[in-house]
């Protein structure tokens, strides 16, 4: 459908992308909407050479009402609507209904889109993942997808009632909620194919309009559709108006967008009304100003790389309106923090091939070989700087300032950022840094030829979603990953097997599950129940477990947030599994039991399966979860009237109860309570929380009350049951050393890196808490096998230090004493890094430095240093020098190779006053008792 008014300038281009797709099965209709130029003959140039087109007349003066002619005589099963001064690419065709036909439940295929501005410069590609995953919460607050980006079932249009033609703009928008309403699937081809023309005459430019119908259209969202007669039942009534999703919020997005897009149009009418219901917390200001970078695009008609270029177009207008949301939030502060990030964004993707002057930044291009003073503009408060040598960027610098910038305070900033030998002048490879230089890219090349192949930067384990109020997004930031509780495992599946065992005798009628997740135990429990409702707060996981649920036909589906919702009634049993936790405290506990028991028939059962945490008692094993847990839980509901405990089974780690609501008359029994074994094997995901056997003291306790000046830096060698004798001193047996960091674990201790360590001295920042850095010198294999298990288990880390030249290999230099013990090889390296190990250099070859000429000394540290990053994919700052032997030279030279931080010779622990590049460690020998390990930690800890 291609509605075309006066488009003798675009119109080619969209027909001739149709007649380049790989799909050659397709009609094209053309609507002429009361053209007055030549479209029409070009129109009928393109019917006359080939059947596929077709075309109507129009004098709607409408895209609405033109498309909505155009469907009303299409004899496709799908459609798309491409306006005419849009296109898309050769595979749109063929990709999208692959994508259908792999989705066959799918109403909707969609892609991503770029701009393309004026000049012909496209902006970066726009995919919005969260329509696949929750389309109708996503629509009901903002159009995601351009219009020409999406295949669709015509069928279902055309029952929808096409476009509303009472809009002027956002039809489109208006269009996609409806079919989202229905509650069907969205399918995502995740690949720029279709092409929008941004230009100065579109009506999308005129903010008026836009934000009327926009406000027409998010009210819809929130409010039950009459338009739509069989909608899904989550979205009859509307979105769900969680904390911080409102329909006045979403209003107030599409407002900024607007409001910046005035902006770069060159506008300063600026209404800040409608941007009241902004959030102005620390953490939406990226948020904020990435929505106003988009719209400063799209008014301004540029490309991100053009924005600074051209702040003098529009910096004025969008600094006002910023200033104005200020205002409007009454706090100027929120504003000024949108201001830098804005300024930030704008400067992160500019070349700075010219000064940038920004509201409050000064970007500039730096030369690190010979820089100049810079006297401070007006107004500017933050410098973002490339510092460059040879034409090319070495580092980006931003900092605030107060003053005029001195060529002294450059070169004390780019000796810290830039390697010295980046700094030296080429044209001299006779001097120090210019043979470091060579024998740098010695280095390199060796790295470059080795057969060990590069990787890319391991990902970091994945931080658990933060519990900011906004439960839905918390809850969805759980689910962005698929099993984020690996459901499937043997720990998980007993406890699913001990909630069948407690289900009440005789037939279930009706029950609800809270808290479903994504339907792995709602697949085991529906057989046993006759109607399950099944609901969960995250619209992701829903759709998940809908998918792995669907041969049930007994199971109803639902988005539920049990705290806020109204709970249905009159059930025979809730379940509500390992997510009581998550509330804000005990009194909404105590509220939501209430909730609990009234939507309980008389004689119905509450089963609810937590886990024990410390905060409840610190004396028995539990998780160290900053919570109450299942003994507090469990008290709450046993407090609750109306509710009486039944049976209970207990293990170490968690407890499963059955409750009961009293009937009138009813007398309550004593509770069987089985205690029983955890038989499953407990996975590292799992036992990094437990602190057994309980614990001394709370990691967020001791983080609360103590600040410390130094830390304890232990070093080890090798953890394994025997070895040669001679070398006793430095292994420790995986039993003695699993007892030291199940210590440190019930201790509060929690375990650093070097570069935290070294940041806490430049800064002069007291330690917080009880930190540990422990280190492991050589590199193991043995490591990998015993220690690191040990240390996973405790919710700790470790520094190893490589002999990179013997990776894979032996400790030769032990081999005096006994058979060599066997090395980590690279993969093992990769593998442990991606898991949480840090690594840092042993040298090359183990040989004391103070044997070593000052040109093996660099050539050693240098491609250590570049082997090590080439493994782990990071940067790699920290060496420990072998049989801790230093001298004069080392310090100053690891420096210039790149590293910032060594351990050497010197014995005790590590304080604020250290120098970075000579850090003390403790050794921790293998002939001592925990006892010995205890007093030496202890006496650490007694000096704050």
């Amino acid at each position: 459908m291609i509605p075309a008014h006066n488009a003798e300038v675009t119109l080619a281009r969209a027909l001739d992308c149709l007649l380049d797709q790989e799909i050659v099965d397709w009609e094209a209709i053309v609507v002429d909407d009361a053209s007055t130029d030549a479209t029409a003959a070009i129109v009928a140039g393109y019917v006359e050479h080939d059947a596929r087109f077709r075309t109507l007349s129009s004098c709607a003066y409408s895209a609405a009402s033109a498309r909505n002619s155009g469907i009303s005589t299409a004899r496709g099963h799908w459609l798309m609507f491409l306006d005419a001064d849009d296109w898309v690419d050769t595979s749109f065709l063929a990709k999208m209904l692959a994508a259908l036909e792999a989705a066959p439940d799918a109403v909707a295929a969609y892609c991503g889109s770029r701009r393309v501005m004026p000049d012909g410069e496209l902006t970066p590609s726009s995919i919005p993942t969260e329509v696949a995953i929750q389309p109708f919460e996503t629509f009901a607050r903002r159009c995601a997808i351009r219009t020409h980006a999406v295949l669709v079932n015509r069928k279902t249009i055309v029952e929808l009632g096409g476009f509303d033609v009472s809009l002027r703009t956002c039809e489109d928008w208006d269009l996609w909620q409806r079919l989202a309403r229905l509650g069907k699937n969205w399918v995502m081809v995740d690949e720029p194919l279709a092409f929008y023309g941004v230009s100065p005459n579109a009506l999308s430019r005129n903010s008026t309009q836009m934000l009327a119908d926009a406000e027409i259209v998010i009210a819809r969202g929130f409010s039950p559709d009459p338009r739509v007669k069989h909608p899904a039942p989550a979205h009859a009534n509307g979105a769900i108006e969680a904390s911080g999703h409102t329909a006045s919020e979403a209003l107030a997005w599409f407002a900024l967008w607007n409001a910046a897009s005035d902006c770069g149009c060159g506008s300063r009418s600026i209404n800040p009304q409608p941007l009241r219901a902004l959030p102005a917390g620390r953490k939406w200001a990226r948020e904020i100003a990435k929505v106003a970078f988009d719209g400063l695009m799209v008014g301004s008609l540029s490309v991100p790389g053009q924005l600074a270029a051209r702040w003098d177009r529009f910096g004025g207008s969008v600094t006002e309106l910023i200033l104005e949301l200020g205002k409007v939030w009454g706090n100027p502060v929120a504003g000024r923090r949108v201001q830098y990030q804005l300024e930030q964004m704008l400067l992160d993707v500019d070349d700075l091939a010219a000064p940038r002057r920004l509201a409050r930044t000064l970007g500039i291009r730096v030369d690190a070989r010979n820089p100049a003073a810079i006297e401070l503009p007006e107004g500017i408060d933050q410098i973002y700087a490339y510092l460059m040598t040879d034409g090319q960027i070495e580092a980006v610098v931003q900092f605030g300032v107060l003053g005029t910038v001195t060529r002294d305070y450059w070169i004390e900033l780019i000796q810290n950022v830039v390697p010295r030998e980046r700094l030296d002048r080429r044209s001299d490879p006779d001097s120090h840094f210019g043979k470091l230089a060579q024998l740098a890219e010695e280095a390199r090349e060796l790295v470059r030829s080795s057969a060990e192949p590069a990787e890319p930067p391991a990902a970091p384990r994945r931080a658990r979603a933060r519990h900011d109020k906004d439960r839905t997004s918390f809850w969805n930031g759980y689910f962005a990953t698929e099993d984020p509780w690996n459901y499937s495992s043997p720990y998980e599946q007993e406890k699913y097997q001990r909630q069948l065992e407690i289900l009440p005798a005789g037939p279930i009628g009706r029950a609800l599950e809270l808290a479903c997740a994504e339907g792995h135990f709602t697949r085991q429990l529906a057989p046993r129940v006759g109607h399950l409702t099944a609901t969960d707060i995250s619209a992701i996981a829903v759709e998940r477990a809908r998918a792995r649920c669907g041969d049930q036909p007994n199971i109803e589906f639902g988005v539920l947030d049990f705290s806020a919702d109204t709970l249905p009634g009159d059930m025979d049993l809730i379940v509500c599994s390992e997510v009581l936790y998550y509330l804000d405290d005990l009194a909404e506990l105590r509220r939501i039991a209430k909730k609990f028991a009234e939507a309980l028939a008389p004689g119905g059962s509450f089963i609810s399966a937590h886990a024990f945490v410390l905060r409840d008692n610190v004396e028995r094993t539990g998780f160290d979860w900053n919570t109450f847990g299942a003994q507090a839980i469990s008290e709450t509901l046993a407090a609750t009237e109306g509710l009486v405990l039944e049976q209970s089974i207990q293990t170490e780690l968690y407890r499963i109860d059955r409750f009961r609501r009293l009937s009138p008359g009813d007398v309550a029994t004593e509770p069987i309570i089985d205690h029983v074994p955890i038989r499953a094997p407990v996975g590292i995901g799992v036992s990094r929380n437990i602190v057994w056997g309980g614990a001394r003291a709370l990691r967020r306790d001791v983080a609360r009350s103590e600040r410390r000046q130094r830390i304890p830096v232990l070093m080890y060698h090798s953890v394994a049951d025997d070895g040669p004798a001679a070398l006793s001193r430095f292994r420790l047996t995986p039993a003695a050393f699993a007892s030291q960091m199940a210590w440190l674990r019930a201790n509060g201790f929690h375990a650093i890196g070097s570069e935290q360590l070294e940041g806490s001295i430049a800064n002069r920042s007291p330690f917080v808490g009880r930190p540990v850095l422990i280190t492991f010198d050589d590199g193991f294999q043995n490591f990998a096998d015993h220690a690191w298990p040990i240390l996973r288990a405790n919710d700790l880390t470790a520094e190893v230090f490589l002999v990179t030249d013997l990776v894979g290999e032996s400790a030769l230099w032990d081999a005096d004493s006994g058979p060599p013990i066997q090395l980590m090889g690279a993969g093992t390296v990769r593998r442990l890094s991606a898991e949480g190990a840090f690594f840092g250099s042993h040298l090359a070859t183990h040989r004391a430095i103070d044997g070593l000429s000052s040109s093996d000394l660099a050539a050693e540290l240098l491609r250590s240093r570049m082997f090590i990053e080439r493994w782990t994919g990071r940067p790699t700052t920290a060496f420990a020098a072998p049989f801790s032997v230093t001298d004069r030279r080392l310090g100053r030279l690891a420096k210039e190779c790149g590293y910032r931080i060594g351990f050497g010779r010197k014995h005790g622990p590590a304080d604020l006053d250290c120098d970075p590049i000579d850090l003390p460690r403790i050794e921790i020998r293998g002939d001592r008792s925990l006892d010995d390990f205890v007093a030496i930690v202890e006496a650490v800890l007694e000096e704050r």
